[in-house]
């Protein structure tokens, strides 16, 4: 694909070649007329059957809880069957009202909390199905540096072409490491809807927009706050609205020359020294703040070699694709939630979960996991579910009785069942690891991230088998 560097290059919605009178600028008369036209439309395209058909579908495929109104995504449909009609016509003459978002807030690994913004079922639905019929209009005129919540483009590609252009310049090689504070907060309402008239003329659509923009919240205590800013995270209309806001700033990079790679609100521009590196934080901070009115993160902000730049979950280490240290704290921080001593919960419940959520990181991180690692996080995952078996079992009788139903002598039990040293320490016991052998535990379902990866690395098989 050819590289867009400067963002004249990029194909533009025709409707922004219209003048403030209404006129078409030169060379685009018959063009605009019919995208005009046809923006006329959009609002009626997002509530056409099929559409709205493929937009409960992806709602009901992420599943989410429920919205302030307790509804749950499995009775949607037959509350919609009932009242369709009357929110159709609320709709379509504009006296249709979202409701206000539920306020839930995520712990992050670094102690703080993030806001989530729940949506209705019914208004996830309706988001939904205006994000379909837009996403045609801007994908076509989004950067090929931008990958966030877009069709067909992952994180993995965000840092493969991170590590293509940073390898070109190596040894020498820093990023601007820039974090935007509180992005889907602080996002200026009046900026964005700018941004969305000059692509979409249909004014009963952007009024529907605005009206979820400003829906506001409700608290975990029960108060309502108004939303004067941001865009709640965790509608499905939220990402789209992110890039339509950020690709103006990809335009000035791009108009400037820069390399750079962005993932929604996260991005990072390459540069060749530190000092070079100063100067555009300094540049990107001023566009962002007076141009976007977002607010730039200085702690967090900063020039660094590209060794150094965590991104999307990984690291470029000597030219290859790592996950970051912070990654695998975390996934082991998980492991170890997931098979605490103390859950409470059957070792079979623990083992589901654990496969569950195995299954989904080992295929994110996949790309920046090697072999040697993968094998010793097995080894150290089984030791976990050891330790869980052996803390259930809790006293001595019960552990004999189910080492002896194992297969271990019962003139050896005793140095198992009976030892007082800790559980961690017992889970490396040679009796304790020949009755919950390897075999053992995957027969339980116990998940194997070694099978995983090779399967992923090698779907027809490792070189030489006869798979």
């Amino acid at each position: 694909m050819k590289r867009r560097t400067d963002p004249t290059n990029r194909p533009r919605h025709p409707s922004t070649a219209l003048n403030p009178t209404g006129g078409a600028r030169h060379g685009h008369g018959s063009e605009v007329e019919k995208e005009s036209s046809c923006g006329e439309t959009l609002f009626e395209r997002a509530l056409q059957r099929e559409n709205l058909l493929a937009a409960w579908k992806q709602v009901r495929a992420n599943k989410g809880a429920a919205g302030i109104d307790g509804m749950r995504v499995g009775e949607f449909p037959a509350f919609i069957r009932k009242h369709w009609e009357k929110i159709r016509e609320k709709l379509l003459n504009g006296s249709y009202e979202p409701s206000p978002v539920k306020r839930v807030w995520i712990p992050k690994p670094d102690k703080s909390r993030r806001a989530l913004g729940i949506p209705t079922v019914l208004d996830r639905v309706i988001q939904q199905a205006i994000a379909q019929v837009l996403s045609p209009v801007y994908e076509p005129t989004f950067s090929d540096h931008s990958y966030g919540f877009r069709p067909g483009r992952r994180a993995q590609d965000a840092i493969e072409e991170l590590q293509r252009e940073g390898n070109k310049r190596r040894p020498k090689c820093h990023v601007v490491d820039c974090d935007l504070q509180q992005f889907f907060d602080t996002v200026d309402h009046r900026k964005l809807l700018d941004r969305l008239r000059e692509s979409v003329s249909d004014r009963r659509l952007l009024g529907l927009i605005a009206k979820f923009l400003k829906a506001g919240v409700i608290l975990p205590g029960g108060a309502f706050e108004e939303t004067m800013q941001g865009v709640p995270q965790g509608g499905p209309l939220s990402p789209l609205m992110a890039n339509v806001l950020l690709d103006e700033f990809d335009r000035e990079l791009e108009s400037r020359g820069h390399s750079f790679v962005r993932y929604a609100d996260d991005f990072v521009i390459l540069c060749t020294s530190p000092r070079a590196g100063r100067r555009i934080l300094e540049n990107v901070r001023r566009f962002l703040q007076q141009r976007l009115k977002l607010i730039v993160n200085e702690s967090k902000s900063k020039v660094v070699k590209l060794s150094e730049a965590a991104f999307v979950g990984f690291q470029i280490l000597r030219g290859r694709v790592r996950w970051s240290g912070k990654s695998r704290k975390r996934f082991k921080a998980t492991v170890k939630r997931l098979t605490g001593r103390t859950r409470g919960v059957s070792a079979r419940q623990v083992i589901e979960e654990l496969a569950l959520y195995t299954r989904g990181a080992l295929n994110y991180y996949m790309i920046g996991v090697n072999f040697a690692e993968v094998r010793e996080l097995d080894q150290w995952m089984r030791r976990r579910m050891r330790l869980y078996y052996w803390k259930q079992w809790g006293r001595p009788k019960t552990r004999r009785r189910r080492l002896i139903a194992l297969g271990i002598d019962r003139d050896e039990v005793k140095r198992a069942s009976r030892s007082r040293k800790g559980h961690w320490r017992m889970s490396r016991n040679s009796l304790v690891n020949c009755a919950l052998s390897v075999d053992w535990l995957r027969r339980q379902g116990m998940p194997s991230l070694e099978k995983q990866w090779i399967a992923i690395r090698y779907p027809n098989g490792p070189k030489g088998s006869n798979r």
